[in-house]
């Protein structure tokens, strides 16, 4: 058996590094909101366009860079992710608008999408030699994704705290540089012949896109009005197409027979539903912290530091150890059936609340459904794929809880302006609309626990097949 790169921890640490960045780019933004608001002018509505720009670009992308890992090479691509991030992390810092704020973010999301594909890529290739090493380094690189949202919530309250919201992306730069300089440490892999569906991203990502803009928009113009509707049969027309398109090329993004993989289908419905109710939670407890209850930028993101520790602790140390005893079923089913507990209990705020009493111990509630939830999903979506569409698998149903996210903060969004969130200092307005929108994203949890428990096969979930293909495993050197 071959002993691997004598190079491969340390690679791995540049690998963890970059994932624990791209997840701390959507957790740092949260407690800055409020202040990007007041500078950039954006509406109550409009605010969550920082973070859906972000998580759009992503999530749209993610397949395509997925494939130009593939066939460019991953440390390639995974270098040309860093220097979009980079710039997308300037443009953000220097915004004066809100509309430049917002295509920042993008620029943001799409280096997001090639680092993040690559980055998982290039851990295969590492640690195929040997699945126990495999399961203990995708063991690390997925702590690294929890680390990364404890350490945004807590940087987004220090740096708009005492230095100013800026700092948030400012950040980026010098650790995307130093990053850059570590890559020598991964493997290099030469490129292969192969088309890019650059007209099957392009429908995916608009689709997403329209519907997000036409139910932020609903509200305001009307749900029967003759935008949204044209809107949303645009949207609906635009993801159609993208599937025909995958039916039709020669060299699809997302072949669609990937989809007979067993559980595939279950498991990303899941995450479409987790990330449906787990992001707008945490969008609207950072609103709620800040302009009801009255809290800082550094108060706010001290409060849900123990939320995001006890993800870490959870995924790191425990869900894993479940999942084998249990299986992936028990564990998803029942970690959105939490998750639901905990955003109903969050649904009953006032504006008088008390946060050790009465928020505190909710989202710890929700917390632990999520950890318990998250990790189990993305197994399951994964186990079951041969080794030469592990990668693909892995791709999609990240862009399943991407998607989820940006549709679900989009829905509940509107749903809170509807119910009074629009009303900034009107605070039992406020809370009403936030109230409005915790519960309803409980019903989506509670909804994905139980489709997931009724419809899910019940196999334990094991860790995907990683073995690099020959074709590629000649062209890989230290």
């Amino acid at each position: 058996m071959s002993t691997g790169n004598p190079r491969r921890w340390w690679a791995l640490v540049v690998l963890a590094a970059a994932q624990f960045m791209v997840i701390m780019d959507t957790s740092i933004i949260g407690v800055a909101l409020p202040e990007m608001q007041k500078d950039l002018g954006f509406s109550q509505g409009e605010l969550q366009w920082v973070f859906n720009a972000y998580v759009i670009a992503f999530g749209g992308l993610l397949l395509i860079g997925g494939r130009l890992s593939d066939l460019l090479g991953a440390r390639k691509i995974f270098n040309t992710g860093w220097v979009v991030l980079i710039a997308g992390s300037i443009v953000a810092a220097a915004a004066q608008t809100a509309w430049v704020e917002v295509v920042g973010r993008a620029i943001q999301g799409v280096g997001g999408a090639l680092i993040a594909p690559a980055a998982m890529t290039l851990l295969m290739m590492l640690f195929a030699h040997d699945p126990k090493e495999l399961g203990k380094a995708m063991a690390l690189y997925g702590a690294a994704a929890p680390a990364g949202g404890t350490a945004g919530v807590f940087l987004g309250g220090v740096f708009t705290e005492w230095l100013s919201w800026p700092w948030i992306f400012i950040i980026y730069i010098p650790i995307g540089i130093a990053t850059l300089a570590a890559t020598k440490l991964l493997p290099a892999v030469g490129s292969r012949r192969g088309a890019v569906d650059v007209l099957g991203a392009a429908a995916v990502t608009a689709g997403l896109a329209l519907a997000v803009f036409a139910i932020v928009r609903a509200p305001e113009t009307g749900w029967a009005s003759t935008s949204t509707v044209l809107q949303l049969v645009g949207a609906a027309t635009l993801l159609v197409l993208f599937f025909v398109i995958q039916k039709t090329v020669r060299e699809p993004l997302m072949p669609l027979g990937v989809w007979r993989v067993p559980r595939l289908g279950s498991a990303n419905l899941a995450m479409t539903l987790l990330g449906a109710a787990w992001i707008p939670m945490w969008y609207f407890l950072n609103l709620y912290l800040q302009q009801v209850l009255g809290y800082g930028a550094f108060a706010s993101g001290a409060a849900l530091l123990p939320m995001t520790g006890l993800l870490m602790i959870f995924m790191t140390a425990i869900t894993a150890r479940l999942m084998a005893k249990f299986g992936a079923k028990p564990l998803i089913g029942g970690g959105l059936l939490v998750l639901a507990a905990g955003l109903l209990w969050l649904s009953a705020i006032e504006p008088t609340e008390t946060f050790v009493v009465d928020v505190l111990p909710a989202s710890l509630v929700a917390a632990l459904g999520m950890s318990l939830a998250y990790i189990p999903a993305m197994m399951a979506a994964m186990s079951g794929s041969p080794q030469e569409q592990a990668g693909l698998a892995s791709g999609i149903v990240n862009t399943t809880y991407q998607v989820g996210s940006a549709l679900g903060l989009a829905a509940l969004t509107a749903v809170a302006t509807s119910q009074g969130a629009g009303q900034l200092g009107n605070l039992p307005a406020l809370t009403d609309g936030f109230s409005a929108a915790f519960l309803w994203a409980a019903a989506i949890a509670g909804a994905g626990g139980l489709i997931t428990l009724l419809a899910m096969r019940g196999e334990k979930a094991e860790t995907p097949s990683a073995a690099v293909p020959a074709a590629q495993d000649e062209h890989v050197r230290a």
